[in-house]
């Protein structure tokens, strides 16, 4: 199991309420879309998938919102968060404590944490390489240092996030089940969330550039929003994948000539639990942002 920390230096704007009961039909695009020509409901027929995206323009406070409050599995993009979340309560200092953990600890897809059991990890190594690869064991290692999925969970309402639910750790949090409210959020809420520590005023300025660097240096984006926005955009995102299709990403983007930024959420799912996602999906419909925004 996770042991505790090794020796080392020293230690270490809200989105609306939803229901905390899942979606078990399929919705409609009842929330409101500044999107005339139904771009997305195109997509979704094109592409066979239930599609959110959740865009707002800071400069402007434009919105664009398509599902925005239907509920998806967070999958990975919840790393992002748990970064922020440690880091609201931690300095940046802090994250150079060494956590150490075993070989049975070591999940799938931790291409950092599965060569470092013998050595341990620092809690800033573990919070690269959960943002910027998608490391899952990671991962785990936040969770454990937040005090859990409970932690986080209850971090996240402290920046006023009453909706997305955090309930287990990688790799059980990408199971998807449909009408199954465990590990879900919102685009409306995950967008919402990353603008806060991304942008906003729950982390110090100091720990805010920490966080942005990590999304910007992001590893498993390249194909999914940063894709479908124009190539002058500097994007920092994170990516996520889960059962029945689902596949996400979260960004923020900043348009060339000091515009001010966009906070972006795409999450898409599909009816069957072996269904292949993708990317291209995520892409189009950041494009049809783009195209809308500016």
């Amino acid at each position: 199991m996770l042991t505790g920390c090794a020796s080392g230096p020293a230690p270490l704007a809200p989105p609306p309420a939803a229901t905390t009961s899942a979606t078990t039909s399929a919705p409609t695009a009842s929330t409101a879309t500044s999107v005339p020509d139904g771009a997305f409901a195109r997509l979704e027929e094109e592409f066979g998938a239930t599609l959110g995206v959740y865009a707002l323009d800071t400069g402007t406070g434009r919105e664009i919102a398509y599902r925005a409050d239907h509920r998806f599995a967070h999958a990975s993009t919840i790393k992002a968060l748990a970064v922020g979340a440690l880091l609201r309560r931690e300095p940046v200092e802090a994250l150079d404590e060494v956590v150490t953990y075993s070989r049975a600890d070591v999940v799938s897809h931790s291409p950092v944490t599965g060569e470092r059991v013998d050595t341990g990890i620092t809690l800033r190594e573990a919070a690269d390489a959960a943002v910027r690869l998608s490391d899952n064991t990671a991962a785990n290692l936040l969770f454990r240092a937040l005090g859990g999925p409970e932690g986080l969970g209850a971090a996240l309402r402290g920046i006023g996030d009453t909706t997305t639910h955090v309930d287990r750790v990688e790799t059980g949090l990408n199971e998807a089940t449909p009408g199954d409210v465990r590990d879900t959020s919102t685009p409306r809420a995950l967008a919402t969330g990353l603008r806060a520590f991304a942008l906003g005023d729950a982390l110090p300025p100091d720990r805010r550039e920490f966080l942005v660097d990590l999304l910007r240096r992001n590893t498993t984006g390249d194909d999914l929003i940063r894709a479908g926005l124009p190539a002058d955009w500097v994007v920092g995102d994170k990516t996520g994948s889960g059962g029945y299709g689902t596949r996400n990403d979260i960004a923020v983007a900043w348009p060339p000539g000091g515009a001010a930024p966009v906070v972006l959420a795409v999450m898409s799912t599909r009816g069957t639990p072996d269904a292949e996602h993708d990317d291209a999906l995520i892409a189009r419909a950041a494009g049809v942002v783009a195209d809308h925004l500016r």
